[in-house]
């Protein structure tokens, strides 16, 4: 007897109805992800604090919350990754005018975030990393409320470690953007 594995598409996730968890798509498979901490809450509204205020005041881009999911790979036959950084960051002008924004935009942000929480693999967090920067995200943050450190990933070779007392410095990505990392 064989199994047969039923693949969700994109348009199906975005339609599914809101039962209070959050979920990705991992090449047409429906992940759960699990709900997050109050210091994981508090480190990723600060960093999105600071981006919004900085990116609305300079008219950079966008800003997006958690729940915002982009189409970053498709497998040949078609399936879709799906992923929802904690936050992103989205350039003025890289949108396409005839994008429909009222579904997943097929594309890499800029800039993703994702907090640690204590749950969090280490080897999930890495594959979730790399994926994103083989999609074409320019840099890529963990932020670990734990140590207290940011974690800078511009390539897969190229990662700076950052604590309290180092200054985040993305203006490569969003111009001007720099603050202390004690801040987040």
């Amino acid at each position: 007897m064989s199994t047969v594995t039923r693949f969700m598409t994109e348009d199906e996730l975005l339609r599914m109805p809101d039962d209070s968890n959050r979920y990705e798509l991992i090449e047409g498979e429906l992940r759960q992800i699990s709900p997050t901490g109050y210091d994981h809450g508090r480190c990723t509204g600060n960093l999105h604090a600071l981006l919004r205020a900085h990116t609305i005041k300079n008219k950079l881009g966008d800003v997006l919350a958690a729940e915002t999911g982009f189409i970053i790979a498709r497998t040949p036959d078609g399936r879709a990754t799906v992923r929802a950084p904690d936050i992103a960051f989205v350039a003025t002008g890289r949108i396409p005018s005839n994008a429909d924004t009222r579904k997943y935009l097929e594309m890499a942000p800029d800039l993703v975030v994702e907090t640690l929480s204590p749950s969090d693999a280490a080897l999930d967090v890495e594959e979730k990393i790399a994926s994103w920067l083989r999609a074409g995200t320019r840099a890529a943050l963990t932020v670990n409320p734990s140590s207290r450190s940011v974690t800078v990933y511009r390539s897969l070779n190229q990662i700076t470690i950052l604590t309290d007392q180092d200054t985040l410095d993305l203006s490569d990505v969003i111009a001007d953007f720099r603050c202390r990392v004690a801040e987040i």
